[in-house]
């Protein structure tokens, strides 16, 4: 079920995506347009992991408050880059970030984590050795005291975990530790979620979980920002979705509207709705 619906009446009108296509590099109107008010918003980002490369190139973004936001592409095209640097994990060398207006360029994670951004990455994002309790309580040490009062309203997003929070997260399934990571990213109340392919490596019926969970999440209040290789299904929950190619964003608009689009179809959700 798509999410569109829900934040329709909230949220202004997304451009078409044919009206964005490949020349949004160079006409930026429609990101000007749509991005005023946005709960984070990216403007020219130029950003890398070797200098003088970039996998980021100008890249324009933005997500209005309540939004589930998803980011699709081929391989390489810099969409884990994205949420990384949005994330304070890779060096910004030219562009903008900013949290309700606040200029939060540069600034490092544990910084965005205080500042109300909370992101799982796609790898590595549970400590095996520790139970799901102790993991949870991980993502406040920040704040300690919060401990009990979030792990109750975490655990009502997530009700297995409380019923098995002494259990080590080493010996859970994938699925099972996404849900763990997702969980300890929410637990410092944030308001914006960053995702980095939740779904790669689990089996059909856990990624559909892992979607329900991003659904469930936005409907609680959390702007979630997606990136996803399962194209088709991250378009189909997600109010607005980008195509990134090249570090350069190619098309941007509803995502039923790019599920539909001619183009975005043949160029792209020929081969990764299949991936």
């Amino acid at each position: 079920m798509s999410t569109h619906d829900d934040h329709a009446a909230h949220q202004p009108d997304a451009p078409d995506a044919t009206a964005t296509a490949a020349t949004a590099t160079v006409d930026r109107s429609a990101h000007l347009a749509g991005a005023g008010g946005a709960l984070l918003r990216v403007d020219e980002l130029v950003a890398g992991y070797i200098p003088e490369v970039h996998i980021l190139n100008s890249t324009d973004f933005y997500a209005h408050e309540g939004e589930l936001v998803g980011i699709i592409g081929p391989n390489g095209a810099g969409k884990s880059t994205l949420v990384k640097t949005l994330f304070g994990l890779v060096e910004v060398r030219s562009g903008q970030i900013t949290l309700r207006g606040e200029d939060i360029t540069g600034l490092k994670a544990h910084q965005l984590v205080a500042r109300g951004v909370g992101y799982v990455p796609q790898t590595n994002n549970v400590f095996p050795s520790l139970t799901i309790e102790e993991n949870l309580q991980m993502g406040v040490y920040q704040s300690p005291k919060r401990f009990a009062e979030r792990f109750e309203e975490v655990a009502e997003l997530f009700p297995a975990l409380g019923e098995r929070r002494k259990q080590r997260a080493g010996s859970l399934s994938g699925g099972e530790r996404q849900m763990v990571a997702m969980a300890r990213a929410l637990m410092p109340e944030p308001s914006v979620l960053l995702l980095d392919e939740p779904s790669a490596g689990l089996s059909p019926k856990l990624q559909d979980q892992v979607f329900i969970r991003a659904q469930q999440v936005n409907r609680s209040g959390v702007t979630v920002i997606m990136v996803e290789q399962n194209a088709r299904r991250c378009l189909q929950i997600c109010d607005r979705g980008y195509v990134l190619d090249q570090g350069r964003n190619a098309y941007t608009a509803t995502g039923e509207s790019l599920m539909h689009d001619p183009k975005v179809v043949e160029l792209y959700l020929g081969t990764l709705a299949r991936v």
